[in-house]
């Protein structure tokens, strides 16, 4: 997630990659940082004395202690965001001893500048806080607020949702391989596809179920592959996918 945000930022020009430093125990992470610009640094701590704005893009599981080992050099003046799934800002807040945090979920879009982005302010940021991080990750995508409580789901439908649409391109390629064309071209046409019909829906306005009405003519093709899907339980298959993933993150804040 670092490198998407951190390549998306740089790509869109809002901030240059030498005034980025990253701290990373893989050397392999550590060279692709290096790559476009961004400046190394030994641990973690040289990072946070060094930043403004400090982000932990760490696994769920290791916050707390990242936290808390960073704990001495998290000043006031250091505006602090979490991106980590199922972290909630109260439990952040308490560990770092102050409540300047931010607590964002992004996804990996970030790195082509597309992004579906949620923001949420700790008790002691402000909204010149607000303004930044909305800039910095409005570089790389849409931004919206909302509660901390909403972010299990929001992790759910947006954080983990990339993934279940790679397996919808993947499964419509597959589809049209079965039914005889070339792999490439099948992806191809999956893959635009998908962006076609997303853009219809942030363009247009109109409710996605009008937008598959407006396609499927009586007795046509859309219609008998819609059928299909249904019998199939795909609506409902993916609601569940979203529950699961938000349910995952609620296990995560408690463990």
């Amino acid at each position: 997630m670092a490198e998407s945000i951190v390549k998306g930022v740089v790509q869109a020009g809002v901030l240059p990659s030498s005034r980025i430093r990253t701290a990373h125990s893989n050397p392999k992470r550590c060279a692709a940082f290096e790559s476009f610009g961004v400046k190394i640094l030994p641990h973690n701590q040289a990072v946070v004395e060094d930043s403004d704005v400090v982000i932990f893009s760490v696994k769920p599981q290791v916050v707390k202690d990242v936290v808390l080992q960073l704990r001495p050099v998290l000043t006031k003046k250091k505006l602090l965001v979490s991106v980590a799934a199922g972290i909630k800002l109260k439990d952040l807040q308490e560990w770092a001893a102050h409540s300047r945090f931010i607590r964002v979920m992004p996804n990996t879009a970030a790195s082509v500048g597309e992004a579906a982005t949620v923001m949420s302010l700790g008790r002691a940021a402000t909204e010149e806080d607000g303004e930044l991080i909305a800039k910095l990750f409005g570089s790389v995508g849409k931004v919206w607020r909302a509660d901390d409580k909403y972010f299990d789901a929001i992790t759910g439908l947006s954080g983990s949702g990339p993934a279940y649409i790679y397996l919808a391109i993947e499964a419509l390629a597959d589809g049209g391989v079965a039914a005889g064309l070339p792999r490439e071209l099948a992806l191809g046409l999956a893959s635009q596809t998908v962006l076609g019909a997303a853009t219809m829906v942030t363009k247009t306005g109109k409710h996605p179920g009008q937008l598959k009405d407006d396609v499927a003519s009586p007795g046509g093709t859309t219609i008998a592959g819609i059928y299909e899907l249904e019998k199939a339980g795909f609506r409902g298959v993916l609601m569940n996918a979203v529950v699961a993933a938000a349910k995952r993150g609620q296990e995560l804040s408690q463990s």
